[in-house]
């Protein structure tokens, strides 16, 4: 069984701007599960000139009682792996676990362009498929559980964001990170 997650929402500030934010946006106050964030490899195609980026997460997730019997590890490596077409200004970004995959695997792709109906906007649509091959008749549980957590830390992300958007248009750069006691 699988389950599957879609949704859209709209960022009032810059495609440039947005995509700034998302390779700044850990740590936030927000996203405090992120306990780090390391770039593996960055290159620039020569052809497309698009920018191809790896990143390696560290994340600590929340296990539900009825769960905790059967998984005890609640940190998870998540793969982001992304292109950026900065000239047609669309970003694509894939995340998936490298870890638990049994348990669960999340595969999610979010796409980051211009918004058609305010240039000044940027419009991102979220696909994200919920996959358990646990069995035990747990497996629909499991997928449940873990769309509807993706859910509410889909909002927080989102705050995130506009957390680091808003610093970012403030221009004072080192306020992006400096509440997070980070340099930039």
């Amino acid at each position: 069984m699988v389950k599957l997650l879609q949704f859209h929402f709209g960022f009032e500030h810059a495609w440039s701007d947005v995509t700034l934010a998302f390779w700044l946006r850990y740590p936030n106050p927000f996203a405090s599960h992120v306990l780090a964030a390391d770039v593996v490899s960055r290159k620039v195609d020569p052809e497309t000139q698009y920018l191809h980026t790896t990143r390696l997460l560290l994340k600590r997730g929340v296990v539900p009682k009825w769960g905790q019997r059967f998984f005890r590890q609640n940190e998870a490596y998540i793969l982001e792996e992304s292109v950026v077409d900065a000239k047609g200004q669309r970003m694509v970004t894939r995340t998936r676990n490298l870890n638990h995959k049994k348990m669960m695997h999340v595969a999610e792709t979010q796409r980051f362009i211009v918004d058609p109906r305010n240039p000044e906007w940027t419009r991102v649509t979220t696909d994200v498929k919920f996959q358990s091959s646990v069995g035990w008749g747990l497996t629909g549980k499991i997928e449940g559980f873990g769309l509807n957590k993706f859910r509410d830390n889909a909002k927080r992300s989102r705050e995130g964001m506009n957390l680091v958007l808003e610093r970012l248009r403030s221009r004072d750069m080192h306020e992006v990170n400096k509440e997070d006691n980070v340099d930039p």
